[in-house]
């Protein structure tokens, strides 16, 4: 390398290696680009009231990342409205949060993503009475428990009653949710109370075993899931309460939201990966309405759909993220972005000595060139009055191929073109020796 760019001139050196090294700078500025900075090692969740499922499965998140080194922090809340607002508020700090399907709309999940569908949130509605029902039309003008104030229960019930020109007035509405519900509906105070819930939940068991409160079975289900897309078709089995009490008597058809685990837009990616691995963990066992494997999912596309996610769910943890700790796969692949240049710098330090070569060789084959065409014209097209053209185009040649700098180590093609130069003004010599008249 050194021979090879020993006394060669100042602009060579700029001509060809300014392009290069821009060249280089571009490529680390692109993978720079694609690289992000490390993840933040504390994460904010909103969740719901502290007995309630979101916040029961939060903290088994909590569990799975702090093995991580992530510190993932539970705010509790009134429910999914208030997750939803949390999530929206650039102030709030709160990364991630449970949402249940039907509360946002399209306009609130702007710069928000999904990670997906985690389980079934059916809507019971007990009631009491001695006549099965099957059809909420039949609670009109009953007196009904229908959630609390500003929780995604109440959004749901209310869009149940609207599609059955129900609720419109309010007047037979009363905000009650939970066990306040069950125990109005115990108690005689209200006449049906819908709750959105598991079938684990402490609530929706004491009412499946209360006396004289009955489980509306959804005969009408099919035309609500197609009404309400983010609704779906469950059933729960005969007997899956109770075996012995056989409770239900049997299989009842029901209708269920699903808990969407939504981020905000900017939560990092290594990040949403780590959540995505925890909600397989927590969420990918059977249940009484799914399947081993059936979630985490995306059954809900009111968000647009993380990426990150749902490649995690497809094909399982990154190669790194399965044999490195979570820290440690995350800096070999920042490493390993800022590398591609590195990777690509060798084949450029390569080309350089080429293209320089390329530079210098090139206007000596030019000057070849043009001693080529005026030969053949010599030899095809000679007039002997245009002799002192000829050689005046010898001499410009060989002027500008002296004064023309060029390394030491390409000097001997300077010498031989000077040679070959002298080879042609002898051949024209002779031709006109040969034009003389005897």
């Amino acid at each position: 390398m050194k021979n090879l760019f020993g006394n060669k001139s100042r602009k060579e050196i700029l001509v060809v290696g300014l392009p290069s090294v821009a060249l280089i700078i571009a490529m680390f500025w692109v993978a720079s680009m694609f690289v992000q900075p490390a993840p933040p090692k504390l994460l904010y969740m909103t969740t719901g009231s502290e007995s309630g499922a979101y916040h029961g499965y939060a903290r088994q998140y909590k569990e799975i990342l702090a093995h991580q080194g992530i510190t993932l922090e539970l705010k509790t809340s009134t429910g999914a409205l208030e997750n939803l607002q949390r999530l929206k508020d650039d102030k709030a700090g709160i990364a991630v949060g449970f949402i249940q399907g039907g509360v946002a709309t399209v306009e609130d999940s702007k710069d928000m993503l999904s990670l997906g569908s985690m389980y079934y949130e059916p809507l019971w509605v007990f009631y009491r009475g001695k006549k099965p029902f099957e059809q909420v039309a039949q609670l009109q003008g009953k007196k009904l428990a229908v959630g609390a104030e500003g929780s995604g229960t109440r959004k749901l019930v209310l869009q149940i009653l609207a599609a059955n020109d129900m609720g419109k007035d309010g007047e037979n509405l009363v905000p009650l949710a939970g066990n306040d519900a069950a125990e109005a509906l115990k108690q005689g105070e209200v006449e049906a109370a819908f709750i959105v819930a598991g079938a684990d939940s402490p609530v929706v068991r004491k009412l499946l075993g209360a006396d004289g409160v009955r489980l509306m079975h959804f005969a009408q289900a099919d035309a609500y899931v197609k009404r309400f897309p983010f609704l779906s078709k469950v059933t729960l089995p005969r007997g899956a309460a109770d075996l012995v009490q056989d409770i239900p008597a049997q299989d009842v058809t029901l209708i269920a939201a699903t808990a969407n685990l939504v981020a905000r837009g900017d939560i990092h990616p290594a990040l949403a990966s780590l959540l995505a691995q925890a909600a397989f963990e927590v969420h990918g066992k059977a249940g009484t309405f799914q399947q081993t494997g059936e979630f985490p999912a995306f059954k809900d596309l009111t968000f647009e759909v993380s990426k990150t996610a749902e490649r995690y769910y497809k094909s399982g943890p990154s190669f790194l993220q399965r044999y490195l700790p979570f820290w440690a796969a995350v800096l070999v692949d920042r490493i390993l972005v800022m590398a591609i240049p590195l990777l690509a710098l060798i084949p450029i330090l390569r080309a350089i000595p080429a293209i320089y070569r390329w530079r210098i060789t090139s206007r000596i084959y030019r000057w070849y060139g043009e001693l080529s065409a005026l030969e053949h014209e010599i030899k095809n097209r000679y007039e002997p009055a245009r002799f002192a053209d000829y050689m005046a185009q010898l001499d410009s040649m060989e002027e500008r191929a002296n004064n023309r700098p060029i390394p030491v180590a390409y000097a001997h093609l300077r010498y031989t073109l000077r040679e070959h130069i002298n080879l042609a003004r002898a051949s024209l010599e002779r031709k006109r020796e040969e034009e003389k008249p005897a």
